[in-house]
């Protein structure tokens, strides 16, 4: 069910599926809720699925000029807390992964299990920084239907993109009718956001590492430069860019399964 909360005077929607263990889902970047709808759904036959709008995107208003991960670590807080979820699995794709990440730094307690999907803890480089300060130029210039349809098919796979056409085509809707302030919000949040390799490190709960193979925006390469916990597992998708919720849907849902079940033991 669809519902929504009011944080700092500003409307946060979120999808609220079944009953169990509690999974909480945070979109990308240019995304929105909507984006997890067929994996929500196949979850939510275990376990309690909550996927949140992040400030900005889909049905969420903009709070602030810059979009911080602490602020919207902090958004997701709020949503946790008004449902009485309890302890969480926290699924974080892409730019969700370092809102995840924020979450784990400032509330652990919340935490049964962390999942980065697609996303690093590794801060933007400069050139990074650069191409984010290029996308806020050329939002300001008007050409977001533009950059939005380039962000979306670079997001998979280039030999899935005729597979799943009508997913890109769906993606590239929402990602569209994302506010200019929403988009330009969380590219400065994105930009400015801090390392959390140290507070990956020494995270205290299970942890799934999901990337893509032929992801245009994170190298499974980052492995390597990271110690992970204790407690920890990492996944390469063999067929799958940035989105492999979509590109290897089925593969994903029964991983991010089997690690709820071990989480929730």
């Amino acid at each position: 069910m669809v519902k929504s909360i009011v944080f700092r005077n500003t409307t946060i929607r979120f999808d609220d599926k079944w009953q169990g263990p509690p999974i909480v889902l945070l979109h990308g970047f240019m995304e929105s809720l909507d984006v997890w709808d067929e994996v929500a759904e196949e979850l939510s036959e275990e376990f309690r699925v909550v996927a949140i709008d992040l400030p900005g995107h889909g049905k969420s208003g903009v709070i602030e000029q810059v979009h911080t991960m602490e602020l919207m670590a902090d958004v997701v807080k709020e949503v946790v807390d008004y449902l009485s979820l309890g302890k969480i699995v926290l699924v974080g794709h892409s730019m969700g992964g370092y809102v995840a990440l924020e979450f784990l730094k400032d509330y652990p307690q919340y935490l049964a299990g962390l999942v980065l999907l697609h996303s690093t803890p590794l801060a933007d480089t400069s050139e990074r920084k650069q191409q984010r300060d290029k996308m806020v130029f050329d939002i300001k210039s008007g050409v977001k239907v533009k950059l939005a349809k380039e962000h979306v098919q670079k997001t998979f796979a280039s030999d899935n993109l005729e597979r799943f056409v009508q997913k890109v085509g769906f993606l590239k809707i929402i990602a569209i009718n994302t506010s200019n302030d929403g988009i330009i919000g969380a590219l400065e949040g994105m930009k400015d956001r801090p390392d959390y390799r140290d507070v990956l490190k020494n995270a205290k709960v299970p942890f799934l590492y999901i990337l893509g193979k032929k992801d245009n925006f994170i190298s499974p390469d980052v492995v390597q430069q990271l110690d992970l916990p204790e407690d920890s597992k990492v996944v390469l998708l063999e067929h799958s860019g940035h989105q492999g919720y979509i590109e290897e849907r089925d593969k994903v849902v029964v991983i991010l399964e089997d690690f709820a079940k071990k989480c929730f033991k």
